[in-house]
């Protein structure tokens, strides 16, 4: 065997491996299509095992000059970057001329060098995505259309005419305020010879976890195309993560119960519970100010909920197709998890779940200090509130109702499946506190800090006759009252809920802060338990208005899509290229964009359908609930290649696509963020409950918390 035959044979027994790893076909690589068309690249390269895994054959080398000596003559070569990011792929002018003398076709990615070209030194995106910069690449990739990759790293270079740039853009998948002067070139063919350079490592898009998944498909079954236009690729792989089921497939009959333990041992394998180990590290990440960190290795040591549960995943993909961790430990996220993990003991008996609920509560109430100091002075005007968050002093000194009210749905919920009433006192705490920071007419406003209870008294709150139609901040407050009536009878909690649901109805749709897909599933809850505790037609119908108008928009596949009709609350959609990543905004550029919301909205939405269905016992709301479900348990993340990611949700999916995407623009959650708490721990507990047959109010009924109301009164939480 002569050396050019045995390293053939080498490189067929390495890429047999990589294929078996990484679960694709390896048949195709000695009976499939021959491919006029030479690699230099690792055997491990995505592109180079995405075409030998559909079915191709082609001939792969270690350098450019030797894949550019045994190309056939007229044929196709790729010069693959495989030391990206860090190194640039490394040419000579003797390259290029030995290409142009074979009549070769050449495809160069990050190149440190291109003749006649000046190649600047390498930059980083943060904000800016690709775009289509032309129609050169044809049908399914139109001019303006945006896509992701990741974490990328480009080189500047100067081109005419490109095919795609990298740009700061807004929009869902369409650039609509056009092009702005300052993109950079990502791909386009040099003028004076056969070569098309990609400017970053495009073939990196699998690993990479670029997005749209399927354009990324279609862009490189064009490039492909042009390198080796007598043959027609069809490219197949299955991305490192994806939906757990497509949208046409079959449900086994277990699929819920499936989506429920998947979505609670996320939890215990997100590599998000803080360890002893790790604990330092997090602190002095908090008090420098910043929120972030890479995530720790699968080998890291986990917690056990002593210590809390960091937030979750930003949305920002690295190159490697790793997230970063968000590092804050907020009180909502510690006891919704702590929610999430109680049902699954309730449900599948699992002891671990169990024992870190009790340790994520124990942290919250009692050892993170977002309930102590301040607010555990009884002569304090903050006393019996809880922290936005631990240790970070922008994150102590707030107090937002929201996050006080999940926080506390959280624990009645936990508190009801571990069979314990060790956090009933701080409950009562909670509940009284927020309902004397709650104004005259029902609405208790966005955020109190502690410095202004200071200044102006818990009294100066609550006769303050405010009006804040922002059910995203509001309702779910009136949803703790109500239940806290339920449990005690007092009066107040009642009046003051409904009041704020009387006002915020009168003025549906146009005077809501948002007016959108958001707030209509957040009143849904409040709404339904009102009728649990003042079942009237006007009550009933407020609650049927709500559902009406939220289930119009349903799609066949149980998507709740986003709409948007607001103008305020800093919760804008952007309204030029540079606004893009500026502030908190939605997924969608405009309304009929086909993105749902699972951080904000479907949580919560099947949440207030699970609980309006049990308090009226409408067919329709179940019907509604039950395809929502459904969905969820579709689009649920599925990850063999990241552990750590699997049996989550993101924020964003686009369900016409059927792939994770949106406009990204948020400035801390965007499209593929996943956060422990909000609505993948409400969607989480949910379906658990659904096994259980049961609903939040019905679960919760037998709480013992009014034998805390008076002894929590005295102490300091009267209303005189």
């Amino acid at each position: 065997m002569n050396w050019k035959s045995r390293s053939i044979s080498n490189t067929a027994v390495m890429l047999a491996v990589v294929l078996v790893i990484l679960g694709l076909p390896i048949s195709g690589n000695t009976e499939g299509k021959r491919l006029n068309l030479t690699f230099c690249c690792n055997a491990n390269n995505d592109l180079y095992r995405v075409v030998v895994g559909s079915g191709c054959r082609c001939e792969r080398c270690d350098s450019a000059a030797e894949a550019v000596e045994r190309a056939g003559e007229g044929t196709g070569v790729l010069i693959l970057a495989d030391g990206y990011p860090e190194a640039l792929t490394n040419l000579d002018t003797a390259v290029f001329d030995r290409a142009a003398v074979k009549k070769l076709r050449l495809y160069v990615e990050y190149p440190a060098f291109l003749p006649g070209l000046n190649v600047g030194e390498q930059r980083r995106t943060v904000w800016e995505r690709v775009v289509i910069a032309s129609d050169a690449l044809g049908e399914g990739l139109p001019k303006l259309g945006i896509m992701s990759v990741s974490d990328c790293r480009f080189v500047p270079v100067k081109a005419a005419e490109p095919m795609m740039v990298v740009a700061r853009v807004a929009g869902f998948d369409t650039a609509i305020y056009g092009i702005p002067e300052s993109a950079s070139p990502i791909l386009f063919e040099m003028t004076d010879r056969d070569v098309i350079v990609a400017t970053t490592k495009l073939s990196g898009f699998v690993t990479g976890r670029y997005a749209p998944a399927k354009e990324w498909g279609t862009v490189w079954e064009r490039i492909l195309g042009m390198l080796d236009p007598h043959n027609r690729i069809a490219l197949k792989w299955t991305p490192t993560v994806h939906p757990a089921y497509q949208p046409d497939e079959k449900l086994p009959a277990d699929a819920e119960r499936r989506a429920f333990k998947d979505g609670a041992e996320w939890y215990l394998n997100s590599r998000l519970l803080v360890s002893a180990g790790d604990w330092d590290k997090i602190k002095d990440i908090l008090l420098s100010g910043e929120e972030t960190r890479l995530t720790p290795g699968p080998d890291a040591a986990v917690g056990d909920g002593s210590l809390g549960i960091l937030e979750g995943y930003a949305a920002g993909i690295r190159w490697d197709g790793s997230q970063i961790q968000r590092v804050p430990l907020r009180a909502d996220c510690n006891a919704e998890v702590a929610m999430a993990l109680a049902v699954d003991w309730s449900v599948n008996e699992s002891k671990r779940s169990r024992d870190v609920a009790g340790n994520l509560l124990d942290y919250v109430y009692v050892k993170s200090g977002m309930c102590g100091g301040k607010r555990g002075d009884p002569k304090n005007p903050a006393y019996g509130l809880i922290a936005w968050g631990a240790i970070a002093p922008g994150w102590e000194i707030a107090n937002y109702g929201d996050d006080n009210a999940r926080a506390m749905l959280a624990t009645m919920v936990a508190s009801a499946c571990l069979g314990t009433d060790k956090w009933d006192e701080p409950l009562m705490r909670a509940l009284l506190a927020n309902l004397r920071t709650t104004g005259s007419l029902g609405f208790r406003g966005n955020r109190i800090d502690v410095a202004q209870l200071e200044q102006r008294g818990w009294k100066a709150y609550y006769n303050d006759p405010t009006i804040n139609r922002a059910p995203h901040y509001e309702s779910y407050l009136w949803a703790c009252n109500l239940w806290a009536y339920r449990a005690t009878g007092y009066k107040p909690f009642l009046e003051k809920a409904r009041m704020g649901i009387r006002i915020t109805m009168e003025g549906f749709p146009d005077k809501w802060l948002w007016n959108d897909t958001i707030e209509r599933a957040r009143m849904l809850l409040c709404l339904s338990w009102l009728v649990r505790v003042d079942d009237t037609p006007e009550h009933r119908g407020w609650l049927k208005t709500i559902a009406d108008d939220l289930l119009a928009h349903q799609q066949s596949c149980g998507a709740l899509p986003e709409i948007f009709g607001g103008t305020g609350g800093g919760y804008t959609i952007p309204a030029s290229n540079e606004a893009y990543g500026t502030t908190e905004t939605p997924l969608i550029q405009k309304n009929g964009d086909p993105a749902t919301d699972q951080l904000y909205t479907a949580g919560f939405a099947l949440l207030g359908l699970h609980e309006a269905a049990a308090a009226t016992g409408e067919p329709k709301l179940k019907e509604a609930e039950d395809k929502l479900a459904r969905y969820l348990c579709r689009i649920q993340v599925r990850s063999k290649e990241h552990p750590n990611l699997n049996g989550t949700w993101f924020r964003a999916f686009d369900y016409r696509r059927w792939d994770y995407w949106a406009s990204s623009a948020d400035a801390g959650w965007g499209a593929w963020s996943a956060e422990t708490g909000w609505g993948p721990a409400w969607i989480t507990a949910v379906l658990g409950l659904r096994a259980k047959g049961v609903s939040v109010w019905d679960l919760t009924s037998g709480s013992r918390v009014a034998s805390k109301f008076r002894d929590v009164e005295k102490a300091g939480l009267s209303l005189e």
